[in-house]
């Protein structure tokens, strides 16, 4: 784990715990995040929940960012196309941390096909509230969650033919609303 002057209680807890694994930390306008690879996605989740000195019982969002043509960092830390990114709040002591996970995609994106790279473990075993966020980011991003139990379109309908939040989908659609009546502003 990377050591700038964070002071988060719970990085010694993570490095304690996986005093072998690689974990990136990081702070930005006072929040502080930890970067882990898909591998360890599961079980520094389930420590960071049950953990006595952790105890991150509110999961507030999962969400996702693609950073496709985003400028290279300076950083040594782990980058990828897609950015999974976990608000973990623990309730008995109001602290936040920001869990982040980053993936890059094996197959051309501007597709329809499942792509394998693109799959994570659900939390939804850990916090049963990820169940719609995470349907949320498999449907706008495409990052799909193994074993969630219903992962399906929530925001757009079952066969749209993308994923509209990559930033290789284009403004303007890929032709999915030929069929509505085009309202100009002055006959509205």
């Amino acid at each position: 784990m990377t050591e700038p002057t964070l002071d988060h209680p719970t990085l010694a807890l993570l490095k304690r715990q996986f005093p072998d694994r690689t974990l990136f930390a990081a702070e930005f306008r006072g929040q502080t995040s930890v970067v882990v690879s898909k591998q360890d996605l599961t079980e520094v989740m389930s420590f960071l929940r049950h953990d006595p000195g952790c105890q991150f019982d509110f999961l507030s969002h999962v969400t996702c960012a693609d950073y496709l043509n985003y400028p290279e960092a300076d950083d040594p830390g782990p980058s990828g196309r897609f950015g999974l990114i976990y608000n973990l709040v623990s309730c008995p002591s109001g602290l936040r941390l920001l869990v982040r996970l980053f993936l890059d995609p094996s197959l051309d994106t501007s597709g329809t096909e499942d792509d394998p790279a693109l799959h994570v473990p659900t939390v939804t075993d850990l916090w049963p509230g990820a169940e719609w966020t995470e349907r949320e980011v498999y449907d706008m991003f495409g990052v799909a969650f193994d074993g969630h139990p219903d992962l399906r379109r929530i925001l757009l309908w079952e066969d749209y033919p993308a994923h509209p939040l990559r930033k290789d989908y284009p403004v303007i659609g890929r032709g999915e609303r030929v069929q509505y009546q085009v309202i100009e502003r002055d006959s509205a």
